[in-house]
């Protein structure tokens, strides 16, 4: 089993910055896939950011591309989610999630998941 621990999220303007963190201890794997999803109010989780523990192959959602950047710590068993230039529309809960394999952006194939932390961003 693997566990997977978020951290750092928090209230925030509109233009600024923060940064997730997404322990993950237990059965970790080096063939595993981690991947960032949200979920705003009212809508489905939606997948961010990927990125394949051994390669650092990354994915990420056009919305998110040039101002969100996920990378990892193999020491740490720590992965990243750095958040730039925050939109309100970035406002939800965000989770990290693991699977075996590939950095795929399908909801469905992580098997593995944290319990979320909170960004909330205000215009």
């Amino acid at each position: 089993q693997v566990q997977l621990v978020e951290s750092g999220g928090g209230l925030g303007q509109a233009g600024g910055s923060r940064r997730l963190a997404c322990a993950a201890s237990g059965r970790t794997c080096s063939s595993y896939a981690m991947g960032w999803f949200r979920q705003a109010p009212g809508k489905g989780r939606e997948f961010v950011a990927g990125i394949s523990w051994r390669g650092g192959n990354t994915l990420y959602a056009d919305s998110v591309k040039g101002r969100f950047t996920i990378s990892r710590d193999i020491a740490k068993n720590t992965v990243y989610l750095q958040m730039n230039s925050l939109k309100p529309e970035d406002t939800a809960v965000y989770y990290c999630a693991a699977r075996y394999g590939s950095v795929v952006s399908t909801r469905y194939e992580y098997i593995h998941w944290g319990q979320g932390t909170q960004v909330t961003v205000s215009s």
